[in-house]
């Protein structure tokens, strides 16, 4: 019976299928789907020049991988050891910017460059651009502690597009079967936060919970009807706007006062994590007014 209520499926043959715990992501398609997802929100959205610019900068993500050289996966020790200690094997507070990551930026800076955006946007693109490597060290370990200034939100968010395609690309050379649970809605590959939880069908198994990784996208499991912030399974409720068709709500918990959003993709599986957080904005206010705080982590929802 605990292997139902666990979201397990039933195979053709009858046998039991568990949803995997960890899902690696796909790069290469992940920011093309994410960009055409941004622009057909936009249309007759109130937010629709903030989210073109969003598929554009996801457009950027998608095509500067063309160029890129390979990513350096960590090490088979590193990897066995991070698992022996539940660690992320991917390193977040020792980061330090390699060949690959530099070149990320580089050129997708060159890439966005081309794109149209508000003056405040371009001038944010020139100052990350001229900036020096530590300087830009320094911004980069920022976005990674979830420590973006408020006075440089609109550089800080060049630098965390390039970052999550660099940790993107890191998390897809790992092997899901190899990860394992490091902390409470903590991801097992790179230790970020999730953007949201998702509501899913994967590996065969019937639709089961996912946190995804602000960060590198990467997806695990974790369990319904728990607070991603303190983990607490009392005082849960989820709001949602009128007339959403129930495809996105809030998780919020009346023991931490956070919330975070949960997308049905059992329903709707063209919803994005990212874009589908960003264009729910009116969520966000209508949760706000209760007196809850944001318990997750998105780099393009700072500004609101």
């Amino acid at each position: 019976m605990s292997d139902f209520t666990s979201g397990a499926g039933i195979g053709e043959l009858g046998t039991i299928t568990a949803p995997p715990f960890a899902v690696r992501p796909d790069p290469e398609a992940l920011f093309l789907r994410r960009s055409d997802r941004f622009r057909a929100l936009a249309d007759g959205h109130p937010l629709k020049p903030y989210l073109i610019f969003l598929a554009d900068l996801a457009s950027a993500q998608h095509w500067v991988q063309q160029e890129l050289p390979p990513v350096a996966p960590p090490a088979a020790e590193t990897v066995a050891r991070a698992r022996a200690h539940q660690m992320p094997p991917l390193d977040r507070q020792g980061f330090t910017p390699d060949a690959a990551c530099t070149a990320t930026l580089d050129r997708m800076l060159v890439l966005f460059s081309d794109c149209h955006m508000p003056d405040p946007a371009r001038a944010a693109l020139q100052h990350v651009a001229q900036a020096d490597p530590a300087s830009r060290t320094v911004m980069m370990r920022a976005v990674l502690a979830d420590a973006i200034p408020v006075e440089a939100i609109a550089e800080h968010v060049l630098i965390a597009a390039a970052l999550q395609v660099h940790f993107a690309r890191l998390a897809a050379t790992l092997d899901p079967k190899a990860l394992v649970q490091v902390g409470d809605a903590v991801c097992p590959a790179c230790g970020g936060r999730p953007v949201v939880s998702v509501i899913d069908e994967i590996g065969g198994a019937n639709p089961a919970r996912y946190c995804v990784c602000a960060q590198c996208s990467t997806q695990w499991n974790y369990v319904r009807i728990r607070c991603t912030s303190c983990g607490s399974t009392k005082g849960i409720s989820y709001p949602e706007v009128e007339g959403s068709g129930g495809t996105v709500k809030a998780e919020t918990c009346s023991e931490c006062g956070r919330y975070a959003k949960v997308l049905y993709r059992d329903k709707a599986p063209w919803l994005d994590p990212v874009a589908d957080d960003v264009a729910t904005l009116g969520l966000d206010l209508l949760v706000r007014e209760t007196g809850m705080k944001r318990g997750s982590v998105n780099p393009f929802m700072l500004s609101f």
